[in-house]
């Protein structure tokens, strides 16, 4: 009887131990193996392109060129591709943007090893996986929450602390467009000040520092 071929499972994450911890639980599994590692977003797209992994995971926060980014990328060529991003990240807004990029799976590191592994085999069947408390996070966002790119730009400079007129300053607009901008932030993340809104984007993974 002829042998069905390995799952061949792409690795993407900046952290040695992560990817290396990976990969040994994954190369223990009969029917699967691990084809690539890759530290960041740029590396995992150019092994994609090398190695034609059946199944790609994907860190979402990584330097230089983060999951989301590397989804999109590589989905340019490759559309039917499949992804599973792996993350300790679990804000609404970051669960929305790793879907919307292609995503059939959302993966937190704290779960069990036999859970990760499902996920995979589960997404190469051509199945989803997505953990409850995942969906539940994803159901919380508020609707018609969608920030445009000014306002995204104005609120990552509010998250670092930056005044209006600082704000105003760095982007070369006036200190009362800014204002206009805050309190169009402010409604759309249903806050009541610029604190609140920082705290809340940071949280939801709508900026990050």
């Amino acid at each position: 009887m002829t042998k069905s071929p390995k799952v061949r499972v792409l690795v993407a994450d900046d952290h040695s131990v992560v990817r290396f911890g990976l990969s040994a639980i994954i190369s223990q599994e009969p029917d699967m193996a691990v084809t690539g590692l890759a530290a960041n977003g740029v590396e995992a797209v150019q092994l994609f392109e090398e190695l034609s992994p059946d199944v790609s995971l994907m860190d979402l926060r990584m330097p230089g060129m983060g999951g989301v980014d590397a989804i999109r990328t590589i989905r340019k060529n490759h559309p039917i591709s499949k992804f599973i991003v792996l993350t300790t990240y679990h804000g609404d807004e970051d669960i929305h943007r790793a879907r919307a990029a292609g995503a059939e799976a959302y993966v937190l590191k704290g779960m069990r090893h036999d859970e990760i592994i499902d996920a995979i085999r589960r997404v190469h069947a051509g199945l989803q996986y997505w953990p409850a408390s995942v969906i539940e996070n994803l159901a919380s966002r508020p609707p018609n929450s969608e920030l445009r790119c000014r306002e995204l730009e104005i609120l990552k400079l509010v998250a670092k602390g930056q005044s209006n007129k600082e704000i105003a300053e760095t982007l070369a607009i006036t200190e009362g467009t800014v204002k206009w901008h805050v309190n169009i932030i402010l409604s759309r993340l249903g806050v009541s000040d610029r604190t609140k809104a920082a705290v809340s984007a940071l949280q939801r993974g709508i900026v990050e520092l």
